[in-house]
């Protein structure tokens, strides 16, 4: 093989492990209930992927090739250790079975295994503090420094966490089965979070010099697609018009050199308005039930900013209305935060300012990087630059390497050239 083809597969083979190592990982997990075992497999298969496909070609369902070759990687393992006597026979029936389920299961069951492990790690029986991060990390393939991130919270602390999940759910023998509907309405709140967690890990990215990760977003859209077939609940219908809603914007929001472009500052007519459509088509279903919550207001706002033609034809006025709402139902100081923005943007940056002055003053938010940000451009607009530039340095401290880094940066030099000026 030349190595200009041999090239080409590692590529190829860096693709589907970025695509598609979850759900090949998914499916060890479901065959042999093992967190560790799948995992070990599932980088073993794609090893032998990486060997076997530069001779003979990448098979046509190369998902189908990793999940057998993963399954051997798993059986051997368990010889080696020991533990397939005891294994052997329903390892063995699983196995027998997956090529059937695959290609037809009841129409109680889910086309997915990724979404079946999630309603695992979302048990009852496993602590809800444990839920989401435990899914984020064995579902979706998040490292543990991205969940510590997502959680604000230290890497060594989250790990922990994750491994008390595992533990939990090997100790208790939690089933990898999807809930019956009658027990899926309990569950859904943990499911809705970590999909809407994977969503913002992939809209905008907490590490790496990329501000997106486009298969985490899609991934996120796809899981919520999944779970609207299964329960068609009002906020699975919010969640999914948010993240649609925020997607469509995803074309405008970076410059061909990676950069951050602000909303106000966005080509309108690079937003998808084949996701807009559906996702105000979505929003005004869930409203209509008014059995709505929080993921629902939130799409409803995400869907005010998505109908103005230009940024000065915004509905401020409905958005302050709606977080109002939002910050009754859903209480925390993010929402408080993006509540003072929006009255800021309606009747002027100082009245936002006195609320975030509030919410910092009361030692909630000191460190997140957005409200340092956030007050730094109230600053700005109020003409107080020497006030403005302390709180994009608090802020540039905060933000991770990247984009946003390099946007505070640039901000900071612009400003100091203004006070230099002055």
């Amino acid at each position: 093989m030349s190595l200009d083809a041999s090239a080409a597969i590692r590529e190829r083979i860096d693709l589907i492990y970025r695509f598609e190592s979850r759900r090949v990982f998914a499916s060890l997990v479901r065959l042999f209930k093992d967190f560790d075992l799948a995992d070990d497999a599932m980088h073993e298969a794609f090893a032998s992927a990486l060997e076997v496909w530069q001779r003979e070609g990448v098979p046509a369902n190369p998902g189908a090739w990793l999940i057998s070759a993963g399954k051997f990687k798993a059986i051997n393992a368990l010889r080696r250790q020991g533990r397939l006597t005891a294994l052997q026979s329903g390892v063995a029936l699983r196995a027998e079975e997956v090529a059937g389920e695959n290609l037809a299961r009841a129409a109680t069951e889910i086309e997915d295994d990724r979404l079946r492990l999630i309603f695992t790690c979302c048990h009852p029986d496993i602590d809800p503090k444990l839920q989401v991060p435990l899914t984020l990390r064995e579902v979706c393939g998040l490292t543990t420094e991205e969940i510590a991130h997502a959680f604000l919270t230290s890497k060594s602390a989250m790990a922990q966490q994750i491994v008390r999940g595992k533990a939990k759910i090997r100790d208790a023998k939690i089933p990898f089965t999807v809930p019956s509907l009658g027990e899926l309405p309990d569950r859904l709140n943990a499911v809705l979070s970590t999909i809407y967690l994977v969503f913002n890990e992939g809209y905008s990215a907490s590490r790496g010099g990329s501000l997106v990760r486009v298969d985490l977003a899609s991934e996120a859209i796809r899981l919520a697609r999944l779970l609207r077939e299964l329960l068609p609940d009002p906020e699975v219908k919010g969640l999914l018009a948010l993240m649609l809603l925020h997607e469509s914007r995803r074309q405008a929001r970076t410059s061909p050199e990676g950069e951050i472009i602000l909303m106000d500052e966005q080509d309108r007519n690079l937003w998808n308005r084949e996701w807009i459509a559906e996702g105000r088509g979505l929003v005004e279903e869930a409203l209509r039930s008014r059995r709505f919550g929080a993921y629902t207001l939130q799409a409803a706002i995400a869907a005010i900013h998505a109908e103005a033609e230009t940024p000065a034809q915004t509905d401020w006025n409905q958005i302050v209305v709606l977080y109002t709402v939002l910050a009754r139902i859903d209480p925390s100081p993010v929402v408080a935060l993006n509540r003072a923005v929006a009255i800021a943007m309606r009747d002027g940056p100082e009245e936002g300012l006195k609320i975030i002055d509030s919410i910092l003053g009361k030692g909630d938010l000191g460190n997140y990087q957005l409200a340092h940000a956030a007050r730094g451009e109230l600053l700005r607009r109020s003409g107080k630059w020497s006030e403005a530039l302390n709180a994009f340095r608090q802020a540039l401290e905060l933000a991770p390497e990247g984009p946003q880094k390099r946007l505070l940066t640039a901000k900071i030099a612009e400003l100091t050239g203004q006070v230099g000026d002055f």
